[in-house]
């Protein structure tokens, strides 16, 4: 929204309403148009957020380019103050076309062409550019209508437009977002816009239109309205060709929870792939190193009771049932959609050995933050299998406020697990997660073992394949108490396809190597998780 006064000048129009009413009739516009402004806004923070993660970074670069593209637009608005009406038309027209593809352009860059940060960049400054010219000629139009003091004429529009951004501001992820999408919202609010703006221009302001004018403000707007209307119809099928240009022609599945977008593709243990907001978290190739890397080193002592942090769609879970001592499993999962598919889909809930319908296991949906306030107590493993940390929401599972609560959770001599991320791609997250957990008293010992099928990988340079994944992950293996953690398997494990003792060895060994001192934790009020190239 704008936060500025501008000179007022014009003179009296020919209204085809009276003055009050056509002064109500223009608050209207500004309460419309406010709202649609600030659903693009919205709406290019969460598609940023979701296509490139780190969502405080994202909001920052959208938000100051926007502020910084309104003074823009401001200024160039003087140029159309001398025909206002047709200027607020074109200007509304022009809004309403790019904010209502911006979120299919965006999502079509990231598909096809794997990088949306340029037309990320792109959109905020076209968007914030018009939305910065919409004040400027409404405090003209306003002017025209109703002859009333600056003041009196600055409040009323700021009113109007800060009222419009509220509702806008709800109605984004309360209706549009759940209701309609992404791409169809966008689109919507665009028509909307276009709705708006064409109809008070071409009505109560057709007096001041030569024909010409009128007719070119016609065509623009029905154009515009045909283009937005034509790509609503069609979003789906686009949607669906976005998705296979991102995850290719075997997806299965493909929904959108409350916590972010979830797809599966393949079927069986060589192709299944489990996607969480278009980043590959589980593939069925590989998973088996994962897990059992992940799950038991950890389960070498006490393991009656467990707490699983995260691991939703139950691989971590089938790894800790393994042992038949282990009494009780608690599952805390955000998502429930994750743990939803982790049930039914036929293929995970194979792949996870139908790990919920073991009785010893309890799934709760909930924050696992927010749950461990609540003090539960008394475990003697918990494993931590949560998405990388970042400035995202995972931020505070990564803190030292949160492992303190887990230390609190654990039982004593109990055994902590954290999935802290590749080491090689990223040492500076992962040394980082290592001292936030070394604040809140932990005894720690940190190993990384391979993603490939040459074992544990030997330096940095390879931790990444010609994508850019990470070829090795990155653990930490905590304690309560003062003494470092023994890194080896249980002697009564099961039998593991992967992870053996001389693998752990050198996995130990990996890791110690590649170590970075001097690092501060990272807390609440102090994240120091960045995505880092």
């Amino acid at each position: 929204m704008i936060d500025q006064q501008v000179s007022l000048r014009g003179g009296a129009a020919r209204l085809p309403v009276r003055p009050r009413t056509g002064r109500y009739l223009v608050l209207a516009a500004v309460f419309v148009c406010a709202a649609c402004g600030l659903v693009y806004e919205l709406e290019l923070v969460a598609l940023a957020s979701y296509l490139i993660g780190d969502s405080v970074t994202q909001a920052s670069v959208v938000l100051s380019v926007m502020v910084f593209a309104m003074g823009i637009g401001s200024l160039l608005a003087k140029r159309l103050r001398g025909r206002p009406a047709v200027g607020f038309g074109l200007v509304e027209a022009g809004l309403a076309l790019v904010g209502g593809s911006s979120a299919l352009v965006l999502y079509a860059a990231f598909a096809w062409m794997g990088e949306s940060r340029f037309a990320l960049v792109g959109f905020s400054l076209a968007i914030g550019i018009l939305i910065g010219a919409e004040i400027p000629l409404l405090m003209t139009l306003i002017q025209r209508v109703d002859r009333q003091d600056a003041g009196g004429a600055v409040a009323d529009l700021f009113a109007a437009d800060y009222v419009g951004a509220l509702v806008g501001g709800l109605a984004f992820p309360f209706l549009l977002l759940p209701v309609l999408g992404q791409l169809t919202g966008a689109l919507l609010t665009g028509t909307v816009n276009a709705a708006a703006g064409g109809a008070l221009v071409l009505w109560v302001f057709r007096r001041d239109l030569t024909r010409r004018s009128r007719w070119l403000l016609i065509l623009v707007n029905v154009t515009v309205i045909a283009l937005l209307a034509t790509a609503a119809v069609l979003a789906d099928d686009f949607e669906r060709a976005a998705r296979r240009a991102v995850y290719g022609d075997r997806v299965r599945v493909a929904v959108r929870t409350d916590e972010q977008e979830v797809v599966l593709t393949g079927a069986g243990r060589s192709s299944l792939g489990l996607y969480l907001d278009g980043r590959l978290w589980v593939s069925a190739r590989d998973e088996y190193r994962y897990h059992e890397a992940l799950v038991h080193p950890a389960m070498n002592g006490p393991h009656a009771r467990v707490l699983i942090l995260g691991g939703g769609d139950g691989l971590a879970a089938r790894e800790v049932l393994r042992y038949p001592d282990v009494r009780s499993v608690t599952l805390v999962e955000a998502d429930r959609g994750v743990t939803r598919l982790a049930r039914t889909d036929s293929a995970l809930s194979a792949l996870n050995a139908h790990a919920y319908r073991d009785p010893r296991l309890a799934a709760v949906a909930a924050d696992p933050f927010n749950w461990l306030r609540e003090g539960h107590r008394g475990y003697d493993v918990v494993i931590s299998d949560l998405p990388d940390p970042g400035i995202t929401a995972s931020t505070k599972l990564y803190s030292a406020e949160f492992y303190g609560l887990i230390t609190e959770a654990l039982a004593p001599g109990g055994r902590l697990v954290v999935h802290a991320g590749p080491p090689g791609a990223r040492p500076r997250t992962f040394w980082t997660v290592e001292a936030s957990m070394g604040a809140a008293g932990l005894s720690t010992r940190p190993y990384r073992v391979s993603g490939r099928p040459d074992d544990v990988v030997a330096g940095p340079e390879r931790d990444r394949d010609r994508a850019g994944n990470p070829h090795c992950w990155g653990f930490v293996l905590a304690r309560s108490g003062g003494r470092v953690p023994a890194l080896r398997l249980p002697p009564r494990a099961p039998r593991l396809r992967f992870l053996t003792a001389g693998r752990l060895a050198r996995a130990a060994r990996d890791a110690e190597r590649g170590r970075l001192r001097g690092l501060q934790p990272s807390t609440l009020v102090h994240p120091r998780y960045w995505e880092e190239p």
